[in-house]
């Protein structure tokens, strides 16, 4: 059973590990996305995300269950929206599979496939003001996404 989750509460890592772990995967293994201090040259003090939240908790459901078909693995994934203090998680993905080299297969696609499609929008506040960031890219005026 996959496990997925938009909240605006912290993210309980370990209960997302636990769901990916089970007595037939020798590896489990975590990703924690953090806010963290410097971003761009700029000091951050802390992030707001913001989404659509049932497209993107569609859309994360089909990389958990898309990544657990292609790996034969288990995939646990949780994303915070709100405000996110330094060294809080963003966001928290855990796979479990047999081997090793399955999740971190499967951990890395599954990060990089949902900050490339599920629509969640970042915004850096920072003492010289606030920028959305686009990709890599910050992008300051820009007014908030719907």
């Amino acid at each position: 059973m996959t496990l997925v989750a938009i909240t605006h509460d912290p993210i309980d890592i370990a209960a997302l590990a636990a769901h990916a772990g089970g007595p037939e995967n020798g590896a489990v293994l975590t990703f924690v996305g953090q806010t963290r201090r410097l971003s761009r040259g700029r000091e951050v003090e802390y992030l707001e995300y913001t989404a659509h939240e049932p497209m993107a908790l569609t859309l994360i459901r089909r990389i958990a269950e898309e990544a657990e078909s292609r790996w034969s693995c288990r995939a646990a994934i949780a994303h915070r929206l709100g405000r996110v203090g330094l060294e809080e998680a963003s966001v928290v993905i855990a796979v479990g599979s047999a081997h090793r080299g399955d999740a971190f297969e499967a951990c890395r696609w599954c990060i990089d496939t949902l900050k490339e499609t599920v629509p969640i929008w970042k915004k850096e506040v920072c003492p010289d003001g606030t920028f959305w960031i686009e990709g890599d890219q910050s992008v300051p005026g820009v007014p908030a996404p719907p």
